[in-house]
């Protein structure tokens, strides 16, 4: 489920637990702060039952191996440099025949990735096999197959279910603190449904404990009755609270390991609809429901999202895949009561749901075929991304997403409503890519051009912006806007005065400044994230009461021109 960028605005920030000793020049999404180590409250695992110590000595503590990253970012602000290079420890488990399952954000832009067995001094190469970012979770595999003779009398470990409330479990991993292997206990405390901290706009299940769990437990093993439960990923700062951390449960692991099941991650599929409870019995009332304790609203189903034209803003959910909804918006699964969304997250694209509504008092059921939801691709977290941007006589521009955002700290009203808005109200559809200008490479050509930046690029030489891809073909020779052919014209949205330069002298200028700033090259362009898959998504089905009028047009796969778009290559 995506959990939009007003509500991660939160006081309460959630930190992933992965140790990381990272050179901060210019990452592409800064390495999670380390979480201070909590004080085990007393009477919590202080004193290990005989049960316990048994548990602990059938620990398979070969599977639990140490997982060592050299790290390289992206840079931002000089997108033509390397980033920060950097180092990080997490932990991770055998759960297959050369497969390792750890955490997205312990192997996140990483160059070469080691794997430490419990027993050996010696590391050994490995490699990402699948990463899903959406829910933190990655396979390893040792590069050297031979390599895994050195495992192959472990055996891995086995998943087991969910924990119950107020049980005890068992974390393993390689915690800040010490080289060696550590285990903890600790209490399930909570079920919950959660934003998770790596994309920042995921939420899904977590099951929070108070074991201590810290920097560098990442991507390793909770056990009870030594079988998986959960996989440490993140806890809050100690400024915020003490000895609360959370695992990702087996219903997301499982998920994860079954969508890769055909070589490739297809992502986690989403309903991206808005409801409200329906707790007020004046509500209630005049909804036309009776006293039962069921029941939540549409408020919003965005316009991209799987129910799109499906569910519409005032529909009264009942039920789900014949699960009943509570007028809190959980259901009961498996004997826990949880977020009704639970019911989508364990799907996959393609699969379908059947929700039980009310709509104007009558009660009616629809299917909706689930698939994935896409706008939300800017606001996330990106990793392993080249920044993409054209500089032109010491302009530089950039498409805007999360990462951008954040390094550049823009301000911009205009910049940050596309930002939140972009799946919300289709923005997409008119610009695939916000192409802002995000810096200018002080130069007399571009003087007192300052307060043009951090601004959305409409239009360049009389040509609309509607990709980066646009910006380097409107700047090309013979592109002007009509009656300034001597110049070059960009206009920026709802900024009366264009920005001007003077077009004889703007190409000696650009080779002057690339000399200046030493920039090896002018360049990089990809295709549109929204524009690589929306080729991919099926035709919405439309129920709304405007479903007999004429369909606005979709955007096509296609670069500027009509042309396939392409990567631009550095000249």
């Amino acid at each position: 489920m995506k959990c939009p960028f007003r509500a991660l605005m939160a006081a309460i920030l959630v930190l992933a637990l992965m140790w990381a000793a990272e050179s901060r020049a210019q990452s592409a999404a800064p390495a999670p702060a380390a979480v201070p180590a909590p004080v085990l409250p007393a009477g919590v695992a202080d004193v290990p039952s005989a049960a316990e110590q048994a548990d602990v000595s059938q620990i398979e503590f070969g599977a639990v191996v140490r997982v060592e990253v050299d790290m390289l970012g992206a840079n931002y602000r000089v997108p033509w440099n390397i980033g920060g290079t950097g180092s990080g420890v997490g932990t991770g488990f055998l759960v297959g025949k050369n497969q390792f399952l750890t955490n997205a954000h312990v192997i996140s832009n990483a160059r070469l990735i080691y794997i430490r067995k419990v027993d050996l001094p010696e590391p050994f190469p490995a490699k990402v096999l699948h990463v899903a970012h959406d829910c933190d979770l990655a396979l390893l595999e040792l590069i050297e197959p031979g390599d895994f003779k050195n495992f192959e009398k472990v055996t891995p470990l086995e998943i087991g279910g969910i924990p119950k409330l107020n049980t005890t479990v068992t974390a393993v991993g390689y915690p800040i603190g010490g080289d060696r292997i550590s285990v903890t206990r600790g209490v399930v405390s909570r079920i919950d449904f959660r934003p998770y901290s790596h994309s920042a706009v995921d939420n899904h299940l977590t099951i929070q404990v108070d074991a201590a769990i810290n920097p560098g437990n990442s991507g390793g093993p909770v056990l009870q009755d030594n079988k998986v439960v959960g996989v440490a990923f993140q806890g809050f700062s100690g400024a915020v609270a003490q000895n609360t951390a959370y695992m990702i449960p087996v219903p997301v692991v499982n998920r994860f390991l079954k969508d890769i099941q055909d070589g490739h991650y297809d992502n986690y599929v989403d309903l991206a609809t808005s409801t409200i409870n329906l707790l007020n019995p004046a509500q209630r009332l005049a909804l036309g429901l009776p006293n039962d304790g069921t029941g939540v609203m549409v408020v919003n189903a965005d316009a991209s999202s799987s129910a799109a034209k499906l569910l519409l803003t005032g529909d009264v959910l009942l039920a789900i895949d014949g699960h009943a909804i509570a007028s809190d918006g959980f259901v009961e699964i498996e004997g826990e009561r949880i977020n009704l969304n639970e019911i989508v997250e364990r799907k996959f694209a393609g699969d379908k749901v059947k929700i039980d509504i009310l709509r104007d008092g009558v009660k009616k059921s629809i299917e909706v075929e689930l698939r994935r939801f896409l706008p939300y691709l800017i606001q996330a977290n990106l990793y392993e991304q080249k920044p993409q941007f054209v500089l032109f006589a010491g302009l530089q521009f950039q498409p805007l997403d999360r990462n951008m955002m954040e390094v550049f700290n823009i301000a911009s009203m205009d910049v940050r409503y596309f930002f939140a808005n972009y799946g919300d109200h289709e923005l997409y559809r008119e610009r695939p890519q916000v192409v802002v200008l995000t810096a200018v490479l002080p130069d007399e050509i571009n003087t007192y051009l300052e307060g043009y930046v951090s601004h959305v690029v409409d239009t360049v030489n009389g040509q609309k912006i509607q990709r980066l891809q646009d910006i380097y073909d409107a700047l090309k020779d013979g592109v002007a806007e009509k009656g300034h052919e001597d110049f070059h014209v960009i206009r920026l949205l709802n900024e009366g005065r264009p920005l001007v330069l003077e077009r004889n002298k703007a190409a000696e200028a650009h080779a002057r400044i690339l000399r200046k700033y030493n920039v090896s090259f002018d360049h990089y362009i990809e295709v549109p994230l929204i524009e690589q898959v929306m080729g991919k998504m099926p035709p919405i089905k439309d129920e709304s009461p405007e479903a007999g009028k004429e369909a606005k047009p979709e955007n096509k796969a296609a670069g500027p021109n009509g042309k396939p778009a392409g990567t631009a290559k550095p000249e």
